[in-house]
């Protein structure tokens, strides 16, 4: 998944905290709100996870296909993946354009979505109206994933500034990344080990 489930809690907190600080809704209840903000952005992005895993089960049929018409895997899994989203309307997630990891649409979506939850939370009252909200939910949904970007970027380049190269995606070069992105998320408050870990 694009974003990890101990971040996605995070992002429902702090969406939550973010619009009691603005004015744009009243919730007295945060915890609650904060949990169906994380259930909607997780199930949002889980299923493109989904499609995922059936684009790639159904490439083994393609193999041959493949094959004879020089057609790559990602090519493939690519074409089969659209296909899919497309028939599902699914909108894909992942961003093209490298400012964040979740694509414009798809936080538009998220903020309709989460928009639209509104009205069934228990103990929330929408202050500033419902368009107006919606777009303030955009706002701070973009600003947080841009910087969980910066965080990305920082360890990234913690890694770059290595004295010895590390090929991008080789074993070392993932520990590395995670743990340096994990203490920069730890700055913030964000606990990045799963339930389970934390647990043990």
């Amino acid at each position: 998944m694009l974003l990890s489930r101990p971040f996605i809690q995070w992002m429902g907190k702090e969406l939550t905290r973010r619009l009691i600080r603005s004015g744009a809704c009243e919730i007295k209840t945060p915890a609650p709100v904060a949990q169906a903000f994380e259930q909607i952005i997780f199930d949002s992005l889980n299923a493109e996870e989904e499609v995922n895993a059936e684009a790639r089960a159904l490439l083994d049929q393609y193999a041959e296909y493949m094959r004879q018409n020089n057609i790559t895997y990602t090519q493939m899994f690519n074409k089969v993946k659209k296909n899919i989203l497309a028939e599902r309307k699914i909108t894909a997630a992942a961003s093209r354009d490298g400012q964040t990891k979740i694509a414009r649409d798809k936080i538009l979506e998220l903020s309709h979505d989460i928009a639209g939850k509104l009205p069934r939370l228990q103990g929330l009252r929408v202050v500033k109206g419902w368009n107006e909200t919606r777009l303030e939910i955009g706002r701070e949904l973009t600003n947080i994933l841009l910087m969980e970007k910066k965080i990305d970027d920082k360890a990234r380049d913690m890694i770059a500034r290595q004295q010895r190269d590390i090929p991008e995606g080789s074993e070392e070069w993932q520990v590395l990344h995670r743990r340096y992105y994990d203490q920069e998320m730890a700055r913030l408050g964000v606990d990045m080990r799963t339930p389970e870990v934390r647990e043990g």
